[in-house]
């Protein structure tokens, strides 16, 4: 605090262009504001200003030292205005985008609660499995499972994911066990087509080192959901994320295969641009999906089910 009141002294002393008339303001003797030029002086170890009982003279270095205070006293003043003025209340519109099984999942359930306990809040979900421009495109946040982020963004963890080989029980009783990646070729995997993105393959790794397996089904589309349905219906293997079959797993309905071989954790995260201000708006929001997803056992609950009307 004696440093700011010291920088305080210095400014108005130049911008006032007497220590009298600083003094005023501040509603201090001028002997004290003095003092306080002196102590920042020597505390410098420079020479600030030239003092005369009519003026007042700005070193070489001290007219490079008035900048940075000027500078630095008005981000603690926009920080006192933010707090006194309740700006961390959250408002406004934000607007997310999310992938598409997840953002239904995970994601859009939670809004109602979020809008509840910040009633000035209004949300819009873009939920797409495109990777959309967030800055061109108007997002305040974007919700990302993998892949690489943009040097410009901030990427806040939410939560870990893998990506696992999975089928009923029942599909394995009638076809056997995979054992290892070249049993893929006998079994019938379900993927994503050309649309979906997918027509390299399935990646894993094997002795510490990526490889694909391209793999072949009856059926593929462009749809996660789809093939998440059509695994849970014993109608071949599927190469999921966990957080969108833990519950499946858990339950026994579902059970991962070559595990040995999945590659490592990777992270589901809250993506935004840097900026230097983060609207509550947007921080409340990532806080209330951490604290969520933190939850112990909250992978595990049964979801709003992708899977109703199944056999119908």
């Amino acid at each position: 605090m004696d440093k700011l009141k010291q920088m305080e002294a210095f400014v108005d002393a130049v911008e006032k262009g007497s220590l009298a008339r600083a003094a005023l303001e501040q509603n201090i003797t001028p002997v004290m504001l003095g003092r306080r030029i002196d102590a920042l002086e020597k505390r410098l170890g420079v020479k600030l200003l030239h003092r005369t009982t009519r003026h007042l003279t700005l070193t070489e270095q001290g007219q490079v030292f008035l900048d940075h205070c000027r500078k630095l006293l008005q981000d603690v003043e926009l920080a006192e205005t933010i707090v006194s003025e309740g700006r961390y209340k959250a408002s406004g519109h934000l607007i997310v985008s999310a992938p598409a099984a997840f953002g239904r999942l995970h994601v859009a359930p939670h809004a109602p609660a979020f809008v509840a306990a910040n009633p000035k809040v209004q949300i819009s979900f873009n939920l797409t499995d495109q990777v959309v421009d967030l800055v061109r495109e108007g997002y305040d946040v974007g919700i990302r499972i993998g892949g690489v982020i943009d040097p410009n963004f901030v990427a806040v963890k939410l939560a870990t994911n893998r990506r696992v080989v999975c089928a009923t029980p029942e599909y394995f009783e009638r076809y056997g066990i995979p054992r290892k990646l070249d049993d893929l070729a006998h079994h019938n995997c379900l993927a994503f087509n050309l649309q979906g993105g997918q027509q390299r393959g399935w990646y894993f790794q094997k002795e510490g080192k990526a490889v694909t397996v391209r793999v072949q089904g009856n059926l593929d589309c462009n749809d996660g959901e789809l093939l998440h349905r059509w695994a849970s219906e014993s109608l071949g293997l599927a190469w999921r994320s966990t957080w969108e079959i833990q519950a499946q797993l858990a339950a026994g309905q579902l059970i991962t295969v070559l595990d040995e071989y999945a590659l490592p954790d990777y992270d589901i995260v809250a993506v935004y641009v840097q900026q230097r201000h983060l609207p509550a708006k947007v921080r409340f929001f990532i806080d209330a999906l951490k604290a969520t997803y933190a939850q112990a056992g909250y992978w595990q609950r049964p979801m709003p089910s992708n899977l109703d009307g199944i056999g119908r």
